[in-house]
């Protein structure tokens, strides 16, 4: 696998700039993760790393470089890979070693198929136990990423704050736990599709249909609404990996 020094980042740098991010806080603050065990400080180190692309899919992850950027020891370390391995986040190559998950064209087809059926029953659910204040967030949101629209990095934030909170409207928490883990191996998709103008404001009108519906206790509206977004964003990924295979 070619790098170079602008597209790829070593895990040590990568880890190394999660730790500056969530240690930059107003003066006086003490950081958040200052208070967290030091597995779980790794743990959401090189999370944050995969999720922000700065661990990329098919990154080497070397036990060292790692340590030594998160600022832990070994054990705590393992810990946190032996975690994200479980959450299938990384993944342990017999020939590489401990590496990000690079997922496969099923492995692709299985996220948005469960996606699919998961995120409308949250739609669904949402439209019947939302409160008004988490309707106004839902528009909120939505205003936000259109303001967003030609800022990548914005888009991908914004976009992940809505399906968030529209899980949290659904008020079920064992659905909520399950839609956060396969919306973290989102990550692993690589450069979301939202760099693409037109697929940005295809997902702005998505989401607005998705948060009317719920406005209106619509749950059949709302759930279609939703199994229809994920269908196009996942015709979008295929159809760019399609492109690339060219």
């Amino acid at each position: 696998m070619t790098k170079t020094a602008t597209a790829r980042r070593t895990p040590k740098a990568a880890a190394a700039g999660t730790r500056r991010a969530a240690t930059e806080t107003p003066e006086g603050d003490e950081p958040d993760a200052n208070r967290l065990p030091r597995a779980e400080q790794a743990y959401q180190h090189i999370r944050q790393a995969i999720q922000e692309h700065r661990l990329k899919p098919g990154d080497r992850l070397r036990e060292a470089e790692l340590a030594e950027a998160v600022g832990v020891s070994r054990t705590p370390l393992r810990e946190a890979l032996a975690r994200l391995e479980s959450d299938g986040l990384i993944a342990n190559d017999p020939a590489r070693g401990l590496v990000v998950t690079r997922l496969d064209y099923n492995m692709v087809s299985e996220l948005y198929y469960m996606r699919e059926v998961l995120e409308g029953t949250a739609a669904r659910l949402a439209a019947q136990h939302a409160s008004d204040v988490e309707l106004t967030i839902l528009e909120q949101i939505c205003e936000q990423y259109s303001r967003s629209i030609g800022d990548g990095a914005a888009l991908e934030m914004r976009n992940r704050q809505f399906h968030e909170a529209l899980y949290r409207c659904a008020h079920n928490r064992y659905l909520l736990r399950t839609l956060q883990g396969l919306h973290d191996a989102l990550a692993l998709l690589g450069e979301s599709t939202l760099h693409d103008r037109t697929r940005a404001e295809s997902t702005q009108a998505e989401h607005e249909a998705i948060t009317r519906a719920i406005k209106e206790r619509n749950p059949e509206a709302a759930e279609q609404a939703t199994r229809t977004h994920i269908r196009n964003a996942q015709f979008e990924r295929v159809k760019r990996e399609f492109t690339r295979m060219r």
